[in-house]
């Protein structure tokens, strides 16, 4: 029995995650690029894998399959194969039901929606018992591609001519001195989305994910190449501080958060253009909109904030000569303290 064959109840083993994601993603490179130069294959996609888990446990195990009848993961990759097709989705639905002869229409519909999310990392279909800070997409006519290409088809809109995406813009200083939490996704269609009052925006991670769906046609041209541009923007392998930073939050994380995503390169400043995105300049003018008008309010903030150096030097100039005052005058109390101390002593004697 193939290792697809098994039941959707166990994860898919570690030596056959490479025949599961050329199902899922189509014929691959030999060669990958392996975290830390080491060539642990599990490594490289434990981050996907935990994502497909944590769908599987979502819609094909909750409830012993009650939202949906898919029941080994050959049935996911067969229903991947008819997403990649031009089909319409009721077109989808009439050719699973022999795949899946005892589901009724329910888990049809939910069985669609967990393939197209591991084909997609997109949150498509919605789950009632499913908690998620984001969105999800309801997808109900037309074929897969149509649909994920309207919906990324909307037009960069506002007003970008003053943004300046600065080498110092990263992920990091966005937290440190913008004070924007990062909510980490697996949903590619919530990447970059601010929430929370604009005090928190959703980061797609899955950097080795994006680097193998460059030619999968069911995205709109570039999109994907773009995303990685904008990962490359936030968290450049040339910033030790980011990596060492990713790297603790990421073994503190229980999400499984990519590996990858550190060490995939970083833009040069004429990549670094506003008007070279396309899919993202909205977001990303919010983005640095709201960390352009974030102002320090804590020791740390300033410390961090040097986007304005000669502010950044006075500030901290003035802060050392008014400790070293303080420090004079409390100096010069205890020295006034003991010297009549040693008056009071000597009288008393």
């Amino acid at each position: 029995m193939s290792s697809l064959d098994l039941s959707l109840w166990h994860d898919v083993p570690l030596a056959n995650r490479p025949l599961a994601v050329e199902h899922l993603w189509g014929q691959q490179s030999s060669k990958y690029h392996f975290p830390d130069e080491t060539s642990d294959l599990g490594a490289y996609f434990d981050s996907y894998f935990k994502y497909y888990a944590r769908q599987c446990d979502l819609i094909g195990r909750h409830d012993n399959g009650e939202f949906s009848s898919v029941e080994t993961h050959r049935h996911i990759m067969d229903i991947v194969q008819l997403l990649r097709q031009p089909l319409r989705r009721e077109e989808v639905r009439k050719q699973i039901s022999d795949l899946l002869r005892s589901a009724n229409t329910t888990q049809q519909e939910c069985s669609i929606n967990l393939a197209a999310r591991l084909l997609l990392m997109i949150r498509i279909g919605e789950v009632q018992h499913e908690y998620s800070k984001g969105r999800y997409l309801k997808w109900e006519e037309g074929s897969l591609r149509e649909f994920v290409h309207n919906h990324f088809a909307a037009s960069a809109a506002r007003g970008h001519e003053r943004i300046k995406l600065e080498k110092s813009f990263n992920a990091l200083s966005v937290q440190r001195i913008g004070g924007v939490k990062i909510w980490w996704t697996d949903n590619l269609a919530d990447h970059l989305r601010m929430m929370d009052d604009d005090k928190a925006v959703f980061i797609f991670h899955h950097a080795s994910f994006l680097e193998h769906q460059t030619k999968n046609s069911l995205y709109p041209p570039l999109l994907i190449e773009e995303t990685l541009w904008t990962l490359k923007l936030l968290f450049p392998t040339y910033n030790p501080a980011i990596k060492k930073w990713y790297q603790k939050t990421a073994a503190k994380s229980a999400f499984g958060l990519d590996k990858r995503l550190v060490g995939i390169g970083n833009l040069n400043a004429e990549e670094r253009q506003i008007d070279n995105f396309s899919y993202w300049r909205d977001r990303l003018v919010i983005l640095k909109e709201v960390y352009d008008e974030a102002r320090p309010s804590t020791l740390s903030q300033f410390w961090h904030d040097r986007r304005n150096g000669p502010q950044w030097y006075t500030f901290w100039v003035a802060l050392w000569v008014l400790v070293l005052t303080i420090l004079t005058i409390l100096l010069a109390v205890v020295q006034c303290v003991e010297g009549g101390l040693q008056v009071y002593l000597s009288m008393k004697s």
